[in-house]
């Protein structure tokens, strides 16, 4: 423990100490200014793309709808489409949805707001490096391909992107459907990403095969190659079947039975699918969803998805869940198909399950299910849709690769796989992961492959800090209830199978959620000196957010830890704020005879060096 009530900020000289003088912006890489932002804006922390949240939903307060578009696009470069289909971690860990503070943020929806009311014609702006005569091949055109394109182009790099199918965006284009991801925002945001030089190549394989290209051929004409190719194969799923030859996997062969994955890449590339009356899903992600909801708009009637454990821990937002039993979907839990039952004609009549009790908890936060001996059934229906998950595919590849056990290639510091020269990004490095995830590390990937052509860092990120005047938010938003997101009625659903399901939250919609932001990047902190110690500011504050200390805890990354609180007034250093309670209402600040409370906006931004 060591005191240090003043937090003193470290400047860039050696053995500088000082703080910025009234109404400077300042730029600090001192660890306790970035852990501070790293701890208390929990929402950008859980972000894999370091999205500016408060800065975004602040600006839509402000009605500065392009500019919280731009905000956002600084962090995940497709704001249109992930204020569509984002997984929400910011969500989960939102100081509003703490025990006692109500429900999170609709965040995500905010996202799309922005993008949905900025001006028809907004102009994005963008910081351009000189050309680096550099030159980088990046396969797949993915998520996480799409980003780091994105982020190359701007360093000056000339990108060269090879995709095999006829439309970039990976699965955004095949596998997300339209009712959850209009095609023509698809378009706008992956032209707006790849619009500063990047040429792309679609239809164009990279592999082993006649009229493919080679990846060691890649690697000969450009200065670095990048690959994203995603986790494009569906994971089998051991079962007995009642037709196909010696080893064949029965979901290929039986008649009404395929893998999700492989349904909804077909479906959206134009081929005609259809479904029986009663459809079954296996799985409990997005794809398994987005299975049963597409098989309701292609006229199955009976729809149910099949879980090991239970609904509770299903790794899909509400929001899905809730849509896909509005459609009509049911959702079964405690259950593992073990085989198929067809007809006498080999065309499918049911699946085989075994019962499931919960059992310890996983890796990942999930439960076990274990299977109870002598418990199968049989649940009766035409059509099985088999989505369980996905794997990477490395039959591409005609140079030798370090991968793991799960076929995922194995990078070190800066993304660079065991080739020289030879990187790669997103779910090829993770798994099959989320699209914000995929973005986030693409362009994390992006900035080491720069590091590494260029030899020498160019970017980095530091803390900007920036004086605010007095508060700018009151106590009663927090009383705001969450703004629920409009959705088109059913009837209309089916009818145009394609319309989107979200219709978006409106001005006013937009306006009242955006209030509910605790805008948890503005610090507030007493100056020790001015203070009289009149506790004025402990009496007002409507949370145990303002203590008397003597001392706090320096940890050894030099961040801030824990407040030791005195409760004797002779041991009183200080009287802090504990911003990990402080809901940033402004009362403390309103009612302090001295002046001494200060906020400051504190916000990681990326410089260049």
């Amino acid at each position: 423990m060591r005191n240090d009530p003043r937090g003193a900020r470290v400047g860039r000289d050696e053995g500088e100490v000082r703080a910025p003088a009234r109404g400077e912006v300042y730029y600090s890489e001192d660890p306790r200014d970035v852990g501070w932002v790293r701890e208390n804006i929990p929402c950008q922390t859980a972000c894999p793309a370091g999205t500016n949240i408060p800065g975004y939903i602040r600006a839509i307060i402000e009605k500065q709808y392009g500019g919280s578009y731009e905000i956002n696009r600084e962090a995940n470069v497709l704001p249109g489409i992930l204020g569509r289909i984002c997984s929400r971690p910011c969500e989960d860990v939102c100081r509003h949805g703490w025990p006692g503070n109500g429900e999170p943020v609709n965040i995500c929806h905010l996202k799309r707001a922005a993008s949905d009311l900025k001006s028809a014609g907004h102009r994005i702006t963008e910081s351009l490096y000189t050309p680096s005569g550099k030159t980088v091949a990046i396969v797949g055109a993915g998520p996480a391909g799409i980003a780091a394109a994105h982020d190359l182009s701007l360093l000056g790099h000339d990108v060269t992107m090879f995709e095999r199918e006829r439309d970039p965006g990976g699965m955004l284009s095949y596998g997300i459907p339209e009712f959850r991801l209009p095609r023509e925002i698809l378009k706008v945001e992956l032209h707006n990403a790849l619009r500063l030089g990047v040429e792309l190549k679609t239809g164009v394989a990279v592999g082993t095969g006649e009229g493919e290209v080679a990846l060691s051929r890649l690697l000969a004409d450009f200065d670095a190659v990048l690959l994203s190719t995603g986790c494009m194969a569906a994971i089998p799923l051991p079962l007995r079947g009642e037709t196909g030859g010696q080893g064949e996997d029965p979901v290929r062969t039986t008649p009404g039975v395929e893998y999700g994955l492989d349904f909804l890449v077909e479906h959206h590339r134009g081929e005609k699918k259809t479904v029986g009356r009663r459809v079954a899903v296996v799985g409990a992600g997005f794809t398994a969803l987005d299975c049963a909801r597409v098989a309701r708009r292609l006229g199955a009637e009976e729809i149910t998805i099949h879980i090991r454990t239970t609904e509770k821990y299903i790794p899909v937002t509400k929001d899905e869940i809730f849509e896909a039993k509005r459609e009509g979907a049911k959702i079964v839990g405690l259950r593992s198909p073990v085989g198929l039952v067809t007809d006498e004609s080999g065309a499918l009549t049911g699946v085989r399950f075994v019962q499931n009790r919960l059992g310890g908890w996983r890796e990942g936060g999930r439960r076990q299910a274990i299977a109870i001996e002598g418990s199968e059934f049989v649940e009766p229906c035409d059509t099985l849709l088999v989505a369980i998950g996905q794997k990477t595919v490395n039959d591409y590849l005609d140079v030798e690769l370090e991968l793991d056990r799960w076929g995922n290639a194995q990078v070190g510091e800066g993304g660079m796989t065991s080739v020289e020269g030879l990187f790669a990004a997103g779910d090829y490095v993770s798994g099959a992961a989320t699209v914000i995830e995929a973005v986030g590390h693409g362009r994390q990937v992006a900035l080491g492959l720069d590091t590494w052509l260029m030899g020498r860092v160019r970017r980095k990120e530091v803390v900007r800090i920036e004086p605010v005047e007095g508060p700018l938010r009151e106590r009663a938003f927090d009383f705001i209830p969450r703004q629920e997101m409009p959705t088109a009625a059913l009837a209309e659903r089916f009818q145009e199978p394609d319309r989107e399901v979200e219709t978006g939250l409106g001005e006013d919609l937009a306006f009242e959620e955006a209030k509910r932001c605790y805008l948890c990047n503005l610090k507030y902190e007493i100056d020790v000196d001015n203070c009289i110690y009149c506790r004025a500011c402990i009496e007002v504050a409507p949370k145990n957010c303002i203590k008397l200390v003597e001392g706090v805890e320096i940890k050894a990354d030099g961040t801030y830890g824990e407040l030791a609180e005195a409760h004797e007034w002779d041991h009183v250093e200080a009287i802090w704020i504990d911003n990990n309670e402080c809901i940033r209402c402004g009362a403390c600040f309103m009612v302090c005879p001295t002046r001494c409370i200060s906020i400051s906006r504190n916000e990681i931004v990326v410089r260049d060096v």
